[in-house]
């Protein structure tokens, strides 16, 4: 009698569980799932209203079209500077202010402001500081030197990436002073007992313990990287052909009403990022399970 009582309780934690559950994942099927599904339809399709299947007809002229090369090698090298970038001088800047140093509130306070300026506000200032009339020009000329117009030039990249840094490093800082906070102090004392030195710490223990917070920022800097749209376009416009995002293709391609090259492309970057997480996830396994 006890036994069945025991099932019927576990029985109704399971529909109680399903329940709550259950607006969730009909959330996720209604907003990603099916929307999901119509893109994939769409990029297999001539067109909206023929609905003729072409297969990978759409890939191909996509990956021929002159905008979206140059929109892929641009995101590519912005991703590929800035990501790296964010995750090491954030972990550097979190290792830092561990310590005592003077001036660390004033160093919180800098990379964390971003957090709470108004993506326009940030643009505001960059347009001040490197307009063709800006600031830093007005510097340079000070000291004899030629005007840059620095967003439509070769340096257009560097300014970007300087932008995502200062925006998104404090979030980063707070994330891995927090991992470094919940490591085993015991762990640490008994290394510097034995006699490691502070890199050995840091490359042996500290980073083991850190390898999923590690992951998580990786992850999280990858997906702000592309979201630099914002900026980018609040700065330069519609066609900023030294910085030419994903982000401008797809948003231009809505535009024009090309669904099947916007569709090909959504399914493309969306295949590149699963690959992408499961290359990081399957690192992250490997360098961290035997952190308990």
């Amino acid at each position: 009698m006890k036994k069945r009582k025991d099932q019927c309780g576990r029985r109704g934690e399971k529909i109680f569980s399903n329940i709550c559950v259950m607006p969730s994942l009909i959330g996720v099927l209604i907003f990603f799932l099916i929307p999901f599904g119509i893109v994939v339809y769409y990029s297999v399709i001539n067109n909206p209203i023929m609905h003729d299947f072409v297969g990978i007809e759409n890939y191909k002229k996509l990956i021929e079209t002159v905008a979206f090369k140059k929109a892929t090698a641009n995101t590519v090298t912005f991703s590929c500077i800035a990501v790296p970038l964010a995750v090491i001088l954030s972990l550097w800047f979190a290792v830092l202010l561990e310590r005592n140093i003077p001036g660390k509130s004033l160093v919180r306070t800098f990379f964390l402001s971003p957090l709470m300026v108004p993506t326009a506000s940030v643009v505001l200032v960059w347009q001040v500081l490197f307009h063709n009339n800006g600031t830093l020009n007005q510097i340079i000329e000070m000291f004899g030197g030629n005007s840059i117009d620095w967003l439509k030039s070769s340096y257009g990249q560097v300014v970007i990436i300087v932008m995502f840094l200062w925006k998104n490093m404090g979030y980063n800082m707070i994330l891995f002073m927090s991992a470094l906070a919940g490591i085993p102090r015991d762990i640490i004392e008994v290394a510097k007992l034995e006699g490691a030195s502070g890199w050995y710490q840091f490359v042996h223990i500290k980073l083991r313990y850190l390898s999923p917070t590690i992951l998580f920022v990786l992850i999280l800097s990858l997906i702000n990287s592309f979201k630099i749209f914002r900026e980018v376009y609040l700065l330069t416009g519609d066609y900023p052909y030294e910085l030419y995002m994903l982000q401008h293709f797809m948003n231009n391609t809505f535009n024009s009403l090309d669904y099947q090259k916007l569709s090909a492309a959504a399914v493309l970057f969306s295949l590149v990022m699963i690959v992408i997480i499961a290359i990081l996830l399957a690192v992250e396994d490997y360098f961290g399970k035997d952190v308990e």
